[in-house]
This record gives C-alpha cells, sequence and structure tokens, in this order.
C-alpha cells in the first residue's frame, strides 16, 4: 500500500503540472483589443480638442 502512495504522488504532480501548464499558456489577448480601441478613440478625441487651439 505504501508503494502505491510514492507511485500516486508523481501521477498528481503531473496532474498539476499539465493544468498549470494548460492555464499558463492560455489567451490572454482578448482583453487587449477592447483597451487598443479606446485607447485609439482617446488619441482621436485630443486631436480634435487641440486642433482648433493656438500651439503654445
Amino acid at each position: 500500500m505504501a508503494a502505491l502512495a510514492w507511485l500516486l504522488i508523481p501521477l498528481f504532480a503531473a496532474i498539476g503540472a499539465a493544468i498549470w501548464g494548460s492555464w499558463a499558456s492560455r489567451n490572454r489577448t482578448t482583453g487587449d483589443v477592447a483597451e487598443l480601441a479606446g485607447y485609439a478613440r482617446f488619441r482621436d478625441a485630443m486631436e480634435k480638442s487641440h486642433s482648433g487651439t493656438d500651439p503654445v
């Protein structure tokens, strides 16, 4: 029974490593698209607000 316990430890470690590896390599680019679009809108708004004023 003790041998079975020692064989299960690496098995659980391998399963945990596989779960962590799949979580760490997930695709995280979905939030960047909306954030970059918001930044582009901000830049456009800043250019429009400064286009009619005299530069200092």
